[in-house]
């Protein structure tokens, strides 16, 4: 494994082949990718933290999914990758869906944990009031926002008996830059949706049963909009699959990759 700066945006890469690009969500990083690391073995991993994220969290002005999917294409471009798949969680599925939409040459798959177009128009003023909280309270804030967010984005049966798992949620969101998780949420917060019905590359799409964040039907509702797209749903499941449902998302992933759900 090594780790660039490109254009301060920290870049990790692993393995060598096509080339995988991996876009976490708001609160996470280049470590939401880990668990799966062992579905990408043929592959080269591309795993950056987003602008305002994670190591990457000292970057000027506003952020927005423009900027956001900007960044992504800039370190696509400086890395020689001329075509990828692309993986994303949550944010990084929106971000992941306007490549697809406006950059077709770019992307020759989609497989997207939690994934929506955006957000729901009654989510919105509960994110920009996380990001005053982020941005006002500091750490202490950030500690408040990480515990709401495993209480309310994990499920039952993950709190009950994956510890490890919403520990790594709450880690993830407590180690974030309080700005820069601030104007992350601000970028979420205004996100507008892609034009879905432009993309035609082999996609997947995978929920869990108690995702409020991307819920079920929402994103049947998705499937339904991208041509052959296929849909799968974890029972007791909340939003943070990568964390909650390692396994079955190395293995769903494994096997889109390798074209048998194409």
């Amino acid at each position: 494994m090594s780790t660039h700066f490109i254009n301060r945006i920290a870049v990790e890469m692993d393995g060598d082949g096509d080339a995988v690009v991996c876009l976490h969500g708001l609160g996470g990083s280049s470590n939401t990718w880990t668990p799966l690391m062992g579905a990408l073995a043929r592959f080269t991993v591309v795993r950056p933290d987003l602008p305002g994220s994670a190591r990457s969290a000292r970057s000027e002005g506003p952020l927005s999914i423009e900027r956001l999917a900007g960044a992504v294409r800039e370190v696509c471009a400086r890395l020689g990758i001329e075509r990828a798949h692309f993986v994303g969680h949550s944010l990084g599925t929106i971000v992941c869906l306007h490549l697809a939409a406006e950059t077709p040459a770019l992307v020759r798959s989609l497989a997207l944990f939690g994934p929506l177009l955006c957000p729901a128009e009654a989510a919105r003023p509960n994110i920009r009031a996380r990001a005053e909280k982020a941005r006002t309270e500091g750490e202490a804030g950030m500690q408040a926002i990480a515990d709401a967010i495993v209480a309310g984005a994990t499920s039952a049966d993950t709190r009950r008996h994956r510890p490890v798992a919403t520990a790594l949620v709450r880690e993830s969101v407590m180690r974030q830059d309080a700005d820069g998780y601030a104007r992350s949420c601000e970028a979420l917060a205004d996100a507008q949706p892609p034009a879905a019905e432009r993309i035609a590359c082999p996609t997947l799409l995978i929920t869990g049963d108690e995702d409020g964040v991307a819920p079920p039907q929402s994103v049947r509702d998705l499937g339904q909009r991208i041509a052959g797209s296929r849909v799968i749903v974890y029972s007791r499941c909340g939003h943070w699959t990568p964390f909650e449902r390692p396994d079955e998302c190395l293995r769903d992933l494994k096997e889109f990759l390798a074209g048998r759900f194409h």
